[in-house]
């Protein structure tokens, strides 16, 4: 059984200018302990589909159709309170994008912790273990639990954010642009921990970015999203060696690359859809090299070896659709 299964997952914001499809049809699973990436340029709706998993959209949005299986158990039909009580954060957890600045200033790093375990109903007895523990799980010292947020660096305070997610031992752990706003070092001091935390406690990660070089360092899959939809997802070893969407295809081109004689800059040509007036048919259609008449019909998930892809250059004889 897949730790995590989406299928069908639309989530709509409501807007007085109009319909505004954030997540539009999304399906993937991942199982115990594998890690994914969701790559997108910005406002493709990654960090809708994150807050979906984690069942927080704000109005005027909210989830409209498909669900979330999580172990087994579809989320999307959970009470609030049920949610709250027996998902949120104890099974399933998110260092939100952001989240450095997100930090109380007033309170010290501990008091933080401990409202989160004192909410959850952790015992007095308990409490400073787990705050030891979770700092200790992401390379800080129990001495940081005392200091302000303005006493640590942007890479300290990261860590704490992701110490606070650990703290009620999550199965999954969304991280929605955790690397934002840190310099190199930083990035891949952050990732290595990332790829700890899954190689010794099996946590199930999914890694919310716009940068496809930097998921190639921890995932096992990728879903490559593109205006409220996944466009492509197979694993990282072949969305790298056979990217099949040429939107994944020019993302790919567009990686700077050292070694090599090609010194011209790549980029995908044009801009994103607004989600508010998606084109019909293929999303990516105004940019696409390969367009074609019939993509002006919406493309299937069209299964691969590894994955599906969404594009009619991969139809099959037997779906042969009349354009």
């Amino acid at each position: 059984m897949p730790k995590l299964k989406v299928l069908g997952l639309k989530a709509y914001y409501f807007t007085d200018g109009g319909l505004i499809r954030g997540v539009d049809g999304i399906n993937f699973e991942i199982s115990e302990g594998q890690s994914l990436g969701i790559v997108g340029e910005s406002a493709c709706g990654k960090s809708t589909l994150g807050a979906a998993l984690m069942q927080s959209i704000q109005p005027p949005g909210r989830i409209v159709e498909g669900s979330i299986s999580l172990g087994g158990d579809d989320i999307t039909k959970m009470r609030s309170s049920e949610f709250d009580g027996k998902i949120r954060w104890k099974r399933i957890a998110m260092v939100f994008q952001g989240a450095m600045n997100a930090l109380d200033p007033v309170y010290t790093v501990e008091s933080q912790l401990r409202e989160i375990l004192i909410e959850h109903h952790i015992g007095d007895k308990k409490i400073d273990d787990k705050i030891a523990e979770s700092l200790q799980q992401v390379g800080l010292e129990m001495s940081i639990a005392k200091r302000y947020p303005h006493e640590l660096s942007g890479g300290m305070k990261q860590r704490v954010v992701i110490a606070m997610a650990l703290l009620l031992d999550p199965d999954v752990l969304i991280a929605d642009e955790p690397t934002t706003a840190l310099d190199m070092l930083v990035q891949s001091q952050i990732i290595s921990l990332l790829k700890k935390l899954q190689k010794e406690k099996g946590i199930t990660i999914i890694l919310i970015t716009h940068d496809l070089a930097l998921v190639s360092q921890i995932t096992d899959r990728i879903g490559i999203m593109y205006a409220g939809q996944l466009v492509e997802f197979s694993t990282t070893k072949d969305i790298y060696k056979n990217p099949r969407h040429p939107y994944t295809q020019a993302l790919i081109e567009a990686i700077p690359r050292l070694r090599t004689k090609d010194k011209k800059i790549h980029f995908v040509k044009g801009s994103p859809p607004s989600l508010l007036s998606p084109p019909p048919g293929c999303r990516f259609q105004d940019r696409c090299v390969y367009a074609m008449d019939v993509c002006k019909r919406d493309p299937p998930e069209f299964e691969t070896e590894t994955g599906y892809v969404r594009c009619w250059l991969y139809e099959r004889s037997e779906q042969n659709p009349q354009p």
